[in-house]
């Protein structure tokens, strides 16, 4: 999976462009995962632009590493292990993609993420959003605190945010990033069929599978808010 999001390269291409990366001074991206988007973001704004990735994640974060040493960025790329919640320090270009949980919830993370944009700052904000009725089944899946898209917007707005821009994933990103989810783990399964852990392996998979074509495709949305103070 190159992101950890319904995303395609065209559709990032244009959210690096809406963020008005070339300006950038500082890029921090809170929950970077494995820092892919933080990674493209730096490479865009070029020489003189640094970047901070915050995640809890170890794993993911010695990912994040490897990728920055092999992109030629690792002198202007520092990685935390932190919730991305303790941040304080702000950032003239924020990135926080599917991390809103570390506060609490979508209209929390919208009122903290204020506080580590600069003046005049620009925050690219992705978070889960209904696109159609939830099934009770969804609901149970993902919670009450996902919002309808108009919303999410609406909380955006109350705390304070001006919208520069927004977008959400179409269901051929869904089907990509779900697709994707899925593939590396199938193929497991088919080089250790016999493995302790096959069994358990499969069964995760297809009840993901059969969460995904009856309860929450095409019901479950994501969109990418770009915000500035």
């Amino acid at each position: 999976m190159r992101w950890n999001t319904p995303l395609s390269e065209a559709h990032a291409e244009a959210l690096i462009e809406r963020l008005d990366i070339s300006a950038a001074e500082l890029i921090l991206d809170l929950g970077c995962g494995w820092a892919e988007f933080l990674i493209r973001a730096l490479e865009t704004a070029g020489a003189g632009c640094a970047g901070i990735g915050v995640d809890t994640d170890g794993a993911l974060l010695e990912r994040a590493a490897g990728s920055v040493a092999r992109s030629g960025l690792a002198e202007h790329v520092r990685l935390e292990q932190r919730p991305a919640s303790e941040w304080v320090t702000a950032a003239d270009r924020v990135i926080c993609i599917g991390a809103s949980h570390a506060w609490g919830g979508t209209t929390a993370a919208l009122q903290a993420l204020r506080t580590v944009v600069s003046p005049g700052g620009r925050l690219l904000f992705g978070d889960g959003c209904w696109e159609g009725a939830p099934t009770a089944e969804a609901l149970t899946i993902f919670g009450g605190d996902v919002l309808p898209l108009a919303d999410l917007i609406e909380h955006a707005l109350d705390a304070g945010w001006r919208l520069l821009s927004f977008s959400t994933a179409d269901q051929r990103e869904w089907d990509d990033f779900e697709s994707s989810w899925r593939r590396g783990r199938e193929e497991w399964l088919l080089a250790h069929p016999e493995h302790r852990d096959a069994a358990e392996i499969r069964n995760q998979l297809d009840a993901r599978l059969q969460e995904y074509v009856k309860e929450y495709r095409r019901v479950l949305g994501f969109c990418y808010l770009v915000l500035t103070r």
